[in-house]
C-alpha cells in the first residue's frame, strides 16, 4: 500500500519516486512507495503542498577544552 498523508485542507496526497526525486500525487501510480525514505520527513507549505525535507543530524557537542593553562 503506497505511503498517504492528508495535508490540513483534507487532501491526501501518496508519496512516489522517480530515482531521486520525490514528488505526493492525488492518486497512486508506478513508483509509489510504502513508506517515507529514511532520513526524510514529510513537511507541509503554508499552501497545503506537501514536501519531503531531509532530517538535520544534531549538531555535535562542543567540545570542552580541559586543558589547565596554568597561572
Amino acid at each position: 500500500m503506497a505511503y498517504a498523508h492528508t495535508n490540513s485542507k483534507g487532501a491526501t496526497y501518496y508519496l512516489h519516486s522517480n530515482g531521486r526525486m520525490f514528488f505526493f500525487s492525488k492518486e497512486v501510480k508506478d513508483g509509489a512507495l510504502d513508506a517515507v525514505p529514511a532520513g526524510y520527513n514529510v513537511v507541509e507549505m503554508k499552501t497545503g503542498m506537501l514536501v519531503l525535507k531531509k532530517v538535520q543530524a544534531e549538531a555535535p557537542a562542543a567540545a570542552t577544552n580541559t586543558e589547565n593553562t596554568g597561572s
